[in-house]
């Protein structure tokens, strides 16, 4: 079986690639592809799918589903499109430091004593327990599933909001219709959703005026999935706890724009009771290699016949 990659990876991620591939699968690497059964690229020219006859699988290296690659993809409904899920446990992994964090006021605690001040040691009110309070998790995919297992695990009630049946599932399951009824019961709110049409602007300033004062809001999936003013509004107000944030709505547009691009258009920065991460989720030492081994197993699955992981639909949106 002929694999093409387009980005050839560094050298500790491509000596795992090579040594957990099956030894009947030969790669290729380059900007444009050579032919192949599985193409692993997350944003394909339409040109390029044209002229891979043999083409039966696209594979997304990331987590998430680019808008321009469905738009592609829809026109040749033959060639399956899956995406990776290597950053899962990362990505969980920071949703409950946000959560924690948050509900610890730890950002402006340790400020504070960094300047030598310790009179956060006698504000009870600057810190929640976690144990016996309800968290809502929406979206319980691979990242969903492992913040609802943390959660169970620190004590919390956890219930998750899903459109797809879970027979498995070890958590109480709520279809997205539950939503408004759901969200006054919330004192941890996480969200792990995919960014589709119906998931933008799905947390407005009506269902964020639905959270309990306890209530603390964690987005590690995209930014516009909640109401930017909306959101800045009660954490300002203080009609919920804090927030923990990784993905915003606003993004550098360059890496020299590192250095100088605030990541929302209201000052969030100005909020003791807002934590801040640039979209780091999955970013870890050794994302590259994790990367390169949930690929081998995809690629293994693909050559041995079986069942593939992690197909997409593209109607749907992830």
């Amino acid at each position: 079986m002929r694999v093409h990659i387009q980005r050839k990876p560094e050298t500790v991620a491509l000596e795992a690639l090579r040594a957990a591939l099956a030894d009947d699968i030969e790669v290729t690497f380059g900007d444009e592809p050579l032919p192949c059964t599985v193409l692993v690229c997350g944003r394909p020219e339409r040109e390029w799918i044209e002229a891979l006859p043999g083409l039966q699988k696209l594979v997304i290296p990331f987590a998430g589903l680019p808008a321009a690659t469905v738009d592609v993809m829809r026109e040749f409904p033959h060639v399956a499109v899956h995406n990776l899920h290597h950053n899962a446990a990362a990505t969980a992994e920071l949703a409950i430091t946000l959560l924690l964090a948050a509900a610890k006021s730890v950002v402006p605690i340790n400020a504070q004593l960094r300047s030598g001040d310790w009179s956060a040691r006698g504000n009870m009110g600057r810190a929640l327990q976690l144990d016996g309070r309800s968290a809502l998790v929406l979206g319980y995919g691979a990242i969903g599933r492992r913040v609802a297992r943390t959660c169970t695990v620190l004590g919390m009630k956890v219930r998750a909001v899903t459109r797809r049946e879970h027979a498995d599932s070890e958590h109480e399951l709520h279809r997205p219709e539950a939503l408004a009824r759901l969200l006054p019961q919330a004192d941890a709110l996480v969200v792990c959703l995919p960014a589709t049409t119906e998931t933008e602007g799905l947390l407005g300033r009506e269902q964020l005026e639905l959270l309990p004062p306890s209530a603390i809001v964690v987005n590690v999936a995209r930014g516009p999935i909640i109401d930017e003013a909306a959101l800045f509004d009660v954490l300002k107000r203080r009609s919920i706890f804090a927030a923990g944030l990784d993905v915003w709505w606003n993004y550098p547009q360059s890496e020299q724009d590192w250095g100088s691009t605030l990541p929302s258009s209201q000052p969030f920065h100005e909020l003791e009771n807002v934590v801040m991460s640039p979209h780091r989720g999955g970013h870890v030492s050794d994302t590259e290699t994790q990367r390169m081994l949930a690929l081998a197993e995809l690629l293994n699955a693909v050559a041995r016949g079986e069942q593939v992981p992690n197909q997409v639909d593209l109607a749907a949106g992830y």
